[in-house]
């Protein structure tokens, strides 16, 4: 028996709306310990900010990132990030090795677009405000070290219009069915955007649905072990005689 070349895939992941790429360094320290991994800013997040947000330009960092890491990685983004990941899956197949869409398993379509284009309108409105509740929200939710890592790169509330613009003009399904490679989905039990994960699902050529007990959209965050094994098995070649 032997393992197939490439056993130490690397890893890319993609930050949420409005954080930046430094919210995935407890999940690295525990991946990146067998992955070449790494977590670029989108535009207009992190060190990125000020740089306009579009769906086409996210998709570039991230496979730029790819190249950076020899050319083809698994992917792993949450909410905005998994959004992202999948328009990457689509564009650029043959880099994507796998995909690990965490909390986002909604259509961005009808009343939610709705709701979801109103709070972004506000919060670009008042970006320091959003940016001070959205610390609130992290530090409630979250151990002092995840909230942490949430908010070190920064928050980015004024870019909100532009992402809920881009995510709303995907066709997230039609992109998911386009491609071939290993998708795991992962929600909270009691994550909102986990609406839509059966159709989510279905649309997968390969795929399967994680949905961890007890947590929601942000505070999936908390079960770094249990990523940590998702993203570790999706990264591993299997075995092979």
């Amino acid at each position: 028996m032997d393992v197939e070349a490439g056993a130490q895939l690397p890893v890319v992941f993609v930050h949420g709306l409005r954080v930046s790429g430094t919210m995935w360094q407890p999940l690295i320290r525990v991946v990146g310990q067998h992955h070449p991994s790494a977590a670029p800013d989108l535009p207009g997040h992190g060190r990125r900010r000020g740089e306009p947000f579009t769906v086409e330009a996210a998709v570039e960092v991230v496979a730029d990132t790819i190249d950076q890491l020899g050319g083809r990685a698994l992917v792993v983004g949450l909410s905005l990030g998994g959004y992202v990941g999948i328009a990457t899956a689509g564009r650029y197949p043959d880099r994507v090795a796998g995909l690990v869409a965490v909390g986002c398993t909604a259509r961005p379509v009808g009343a939610f677009a709705v709701l979801f284009r109103q709070v972004a309108r506000l919060a670009g409105w008042y970006p320091e405000v959003g940016n001070r509740l959205s610390v609130r929200a992290f530090r409630r939710v979250l151990p002092a070290p995840l909230a942490g890592a949430m908010v070190a790169g920064g928050l980015s509330c004024e870019v909100l219009p532009q992402v809920v613009d881009g995510v709303t003009r995907l066709d997230v399904l039609g992109l998911l069915s386009a491609y071939p490679g290993r998708v795991c989905l992962v929600n909270g039990a009691r994550d909102h955007f986990r609406a839509d994960e059966r159709h989510f699902l279905d649309a997968c050529r390969d795929g399967r649905l994680v949905v961890l007990p007890r947590r929601g959209h942000i505070d999936c965050l908390v079960e770094v072990e249990a990523l940590a094994g998702i993203v570790t098995e999706l990264a591993t070649p299997p075995v092979r005689s």
